[in-house]
């Protein structure tokens, strides 16, 4: 490209593009200062309203659904009258149920609306009109099935981060026959896009891809520019419209590794008071998302229930903001937050009371919530929608050791996973016996213990995952966690503190956020989940635990995509969908590994 060498001027380029492409008037308010206004009266406005931003639906119940738009004239900030409609077919010869709601400025033109008096598990196609026969595009939904269900089909969706790359998963599951979309967070990014040192900005201004506006977001204004920019992405719209969604956040739809008090990537010198800025995101958030708000006057407060059926419940919870405890690793340490970790872990030697013990990932309220709707579902599954990897990913310190920020040498990290690998491979062989005394040291815990590799996921806080084991296990429930976050693929046993099984986590990689890879980790795949081992185990190796973690069974570190998953009374199967690309809009898609968990406990792997 001849602008090149020019950042300023490719920005300014993709800019007037980006607001003459999608005739945004929340984008062109904030990108530009030379639009100029309708008439200010509504009444004699002869421009009909555009819908830049497609539509969308969300928050399915048994009998209603939540249909979202944005409208509005271009360069006015009037309000717009817009007619909803819900038809049976797509031609809406045979419309069900219609009403009136009006775009508004204080909303950033975007409406909502809760349609009700539907039929369980039943397909409808909807659509807004406004003035002079203009329309949206037209977009189909469905309810949450009746109890009598036998099977659900839904996507699974994490970290779609714009500048990294093109949205192929949405494409991909939007050819899929999945019912439901899932996001699990990280649906936008705030970092500004005029420094391509940013995070995901390397390849942003070839592709075509520069976010606006060009600071890290912070006002309303700045959020909401950020929401139409993702959504005019033609993938995005296009699966918003096929199927519902169900969402979370995350911590990018704030600042990277958000707690309750703060963000690692949040400067209250120069961005202001951290609650404003919560409250600035968690209401355009609402604005912008299809999403039931559950407590109007807490639009911090976004956990809730879907019961799909009698198969299972989907429990959507916030593990990022309404409850979270700073972490251990956001406090500058040269280590990484590794001591003040153990240090939380430790029991007291007079007490046996373990400081870490008070930390919460979730509020006391949101738990107390959690362990309600837990043991009130007669659903045959239990299902956590959730932001970050649950299970244990402990890594021997053998190994661990060589990868500390403090202290790192690859290399030697190299053999020593080789060293820990060899060990588990002929324990696996030929039982405890075969063992030496430098092999059966590495595998006992007491001696080479186990530490975390990340402690902004559940594992910086392992009292309070303990006490969501906890109460799955005292109430015997099937659990099935989905999370996100990590940007790779994972498949982990739940295990508490005693080693108790309670559950399995299918975590998804990213729509586009860089994983492993972008450290040059990316091969440690097989070392991890030990299927490193398949030539000298065989398939025996798939599945057992026989990595570096010992309740990872499936990790891919490379890949980009989804998850597919498909719910019956028998088995939870989730499908690892990977495209094959995302810096171009021509892909492949495949399925790398196929996990079912069978009712019985049982797993299998093709």
């Amino acid at each position: 490209m001849s602008d090149a060498s020019s950042p300023s001027k490719v920005s300014n380029k993709n800019r007037r593009q980006f607001i003459k492409t999608t005739g945004s008037a929340v984008a062109a308010t904030a990108l530009s200062s030379t639009l100029a206004a309708c008439n200010s009266d509504s009444t004699t406005i002869t421009i009909p309203p555009r819908f830049p931003y497609g539509v969308a639906s969300g928050d399915p119940l048994a009998d209603r659904v939540i249909l979202w738009t944005y409208a509005n004239v271009p360069n006015s900030t009037e309000n717009v009258e817009l007619t909803w409609q819900i038809a049976s077919d797509s031609n809406f010869t045979t419309v069900l149920s219609t009403g009136k709601v009006t775009a508004t400025e204080a909303t950033g033109f975007t409406v909502k609306v809760d349609a009700t008096g539907l039929s369980a598990g039943v397909e409808y196609f909807y659509r807004f009109q406004g003035n002079l026969n203009s329309a949206s595009p037209i977009g189909r939904t469905r309810t949450l099935p009746a109890s009598s269900a036998a099977s659900v089909k839904f996507a699974v969706f994490s970290c779609s981060l714009y500048s990294e790359g093109y949205f192929n998963a949405y494409d991909a599951a939007a050819q899929s026959d999945a019912q439901y979309a899932i996001h699990v967070g990280d649906y936008i990014y705030e970092y500004g896009g005029a420094d391509v040192k940013k995070y995901g900005n390397t390849d942003a201004v070839r592709l075509g891809r520069v976010s606006f506006p060009d600071n890290d977001i912070v006002s309303i204004a700045d959020y909401r520019t950020r929401y139409a920019l993702y959504k005019s992405d033609p993938s995005l719209q296009a699966l918003h419209a096929k199927m519902p969604w169900i969402t979370i956040w995350d911590d990018h739809e704030f600042a990277n590794n958000s707690y309750v008090g703060g963000a690692e990537n949040h400067n209250a010198a120069t961005q202001g008071d951290w609650n404003a800025r919560k409250a600035n995101a968690s209401k355009v958030y609402h604005e912008w998302m299809p999403i039931r708000t559950p407590d109007a006057a807490n639009l911090l407060k976004i956990y809730r229930s879907f019961d799909f059926g009698s198969l299972f419940s989907l429990h959507m919870l916030d593990t990022r903001i309404e409850g979270r405890d700073r972490q251990y690793d956001n406090f500058g340490d040269a280590d990484g937050g590794v001591t003040r970790y153990i240090a939380g872990v430790t029991p007291n030697p007079a007490t046996g009371a373990i400081p870490d013990a008070s930390r919460r990932m979730i509020s006391a309220e949101q738990q107390a919530w959690l362990q309600g709707k837990l043991a009130a579902s007669t659903a045959t599954w239990q299902v956590l929608g959730n932001q970050d990897i649950m299970g244990k990913m402990w890594i021997p310190y053998s190994v661990a050791q060589f990868f500390n920020p403090a202290n790192p040498n690859p290399s030697a990290g190299g053999a020593a996973i080789q060293t820990y690998l060899g060990a588990k491979a002929t324990r696996a062989a030929a039982g405890t016996a075969a063992l030496s005394p430098a092999q059966v040291a590495l595998l006992d815990p007491s001696k080479n213990p186990r530490l975390p590799y990340n402690l902004d996921s559940w594992d910086g806080y392992p009292a309070s995952r303990e006490a969501v084991l906890q109460t799955v296990k005292a109430l015997n429930k099937k659990l099935v966690v989905l999370s996100g976050d990590s940007h790779n693929g994972w498949f982990t046993s739940l295990t508490t503190f005693a080693g108790d099984k309670v559950g399995v986590e299918f975590a998804g990689t990213s729509v586009t956020s860089t994983g492993f890879e972008s450290a040059g980790l990316g091969g440690l795949g097989p070392s991890l989940d030990g299927s490193a081992l398949v030539p000298q185990l065989g398939a025996a190796a798939i599945g057992r635990g026989l990595g570096l973690i010992d309740d990872l069974n499936y990790a891919d570190t490379t890949q980009r995509g989804y998850l597919l998953m498909t719910v019956t009374a028998a088995a939870v199967k989730g499908e690892y969908v990977y495209v094959s690309t995302v810096k171009s809009t021509t892909y492949t898609s495949v399925i790398g590994r196929t996990i079912t968990v069978a009712a019985s406990g049982a797993v299998t792997y093709a």
